[in-house]
């Protein structure tokens, strides 16, 4: 099961497709309010996160892009985002005239939309996102992915210049940490932790899943095997490339 903010009520809602096993998803891209704001990206990388959720529930997912009449060079540059982030390529573009008329299970807008009254299905909100405009940019584009996913997707996201380079660090450490775990011999995920992962995949709690992984680094308990197979798991949701690195360390023979 998979259930996001619904817009309408504004409590989680069930994900239910009309047909069992394919789920359809507007995502409603705004235009861009400035050279600072993301909010189209957030929108693309929630629709990408709910790709993934289904997909782990043996679901097809078809993803429509709905344009506010952006130009020929905005497309571009959306499409070079959604690639540089690891995000799966839309299935469609539409106009807005045009996805007015096409049936959806979810419609995922950015805030401050306005919405209709004919759309069917699920509407869901994404907060808006601001990144520094001079950041340095992190030399690995998912450093942007991590941080917008620190985030929870329905409130607003400032990624700073402090933010990116944090988060560009912590993605450095981790890919290490997994490098290394996978050398010991695999273990199987605790049972509370597959249920914790498994209630972030549900929500696409990505701010959860990260905060499991940081908690997970530091316990004692669990086997470096474990923590590998837990790493890749939730990984799948959250599409930060953490097995990247695998064959690139290697602890000191003794």
């Amino acid at each position: 099961m998979v259930r996001l903010l619904d817009t309408r009520t504004g409590s989680y809602a069930e994900v239910r497709p009309a047909s069992a096993r394919l789920l359809r998803v507007c995502v409603h891209v705004p235009e861009t309010a400035g050279p600072s704001d993301i909010t189209w990206l957030r929108v693309s990388l929630v629709a990408d996160l709910l790709f993934r959720a289904a997909e782990l529930r043996n679901m097809q997912v078809l993803t429509m892009l709905a344009l506010a009449g952006q130009s020929a060079a905005q497309l571009e540059e959306l499409k070079h985002a959604v690639d540089a982030l690891g995000m799966h390529p839309p299935g469609a573009l539409a106009s807005l005239a045009q996805a007015h008329d096409v049936p959806a299970d979810v419609h995922l807008i950015g805030q401050g939309t306005d919405l209709d009254d004919d759309w069917a299905g699920l509407i869901t909100t994404v907060g808006t996102a601001a990144q520094a405009a001079d950041p340095a940019h992190p030399a690995d584009p998912l450093a942007v992915r991590f941080a917008l996913e620190s985030a929870p997707y329905d409130q607003p996201a400032d990624l700073t210049a402090d933010v990116l380079a944090d988060a560009d660090q912590t993605l450095t450490s981790w890919r290490r940490r997994v490098a290394l775990w996978a050398e010991s011999p695999s273990r199987p995920m605790p049972a509370g932790i597959a249920a914790a992962a498994g209630a972030a995949f549900d929500d696409l709690g990505t701010v959860s899943a990260l905060g499991l992984l940081r908690d997970l680094i530091a316990d004692p308990d669990v086997p470096a095997g474990a923590k590998f197979e837990t790493f890749v798991y939730t990984d799948r949701l959250l599409g930060l490339d953490l097995p990247r690195d695998i064959g690139r360390y290697f602890t000191p023979e003794r």
